[in-house]
């Protein structure tokens, strides 16, 4: 029993090569709209923009916060308004 292996070898990367050229001179916008679309695809997992676009996200708060009168039993109420609470941004201002 013969079994092929899933190395990548000489053979198959001229086989790939093959294909993309013979792609290429039969449907260049095809392919070319192809290798957009793929781009598309990857750039946010590559992009740094995606990374502090997150962390900008998780350190503001989703609903905007509405004043609660503290009767002192509530630690996760700030005391005023304008007390800060939650992550700080200062990371943001030293990029």
């Amino acid at each position: 029993m013969n079994t092929r292996s899933l190395e990548t070898t000489e053979d198959n990367m001229a086989a790939i090569g093959a294909f993309l050229k013979n792609a290429w001179n039969k449907e260049p916008v095809i392919l070319a709209s192809c290798a957009i679309g793929l781009t598309g695809i990857a750039l946010p997992f590559i992009s740094p923009i995606t990374k502090y676009t997150g962390m900008i996200n998780s350190a503001v708060p989703y609903n905007y916060p509405v004043p609660v009168r503290d009767d002192g039993n509530m630690a996760d109420v700030p005391s005023h308004p304008c007390d800060t609470k939650g992550n700080s941004l200062e990371w943001l201002k030293k990029l």
